[in-house]
């Protein structure tokens, strides 16, 4: 299971944003946080997948 949690994690991420974008799920804060912080969440998911 640990070898498949970046993707889920990344699809989850994705469907939420999808769903955010189609007014069909509201997120409000965490997508204004998203939008500021996504490069941090580039580098987090990058290192974890380098400890695998």
């Amino acid at each position: 299971m640990r070898k498949n949690t970046g993707p889920i994690l990344l699809i989850i991420i994705g469907i939420l944003l999808l769903l955010s974008n189609l007014n069909l799920l509201p997120l409000g804060d965490l997508k204004v946080l998203l939008k500021q912080w996504w490069p941090a969440l580039l580098v987090i998911i990058g290192i974890i997948m380098l400890r695998r």
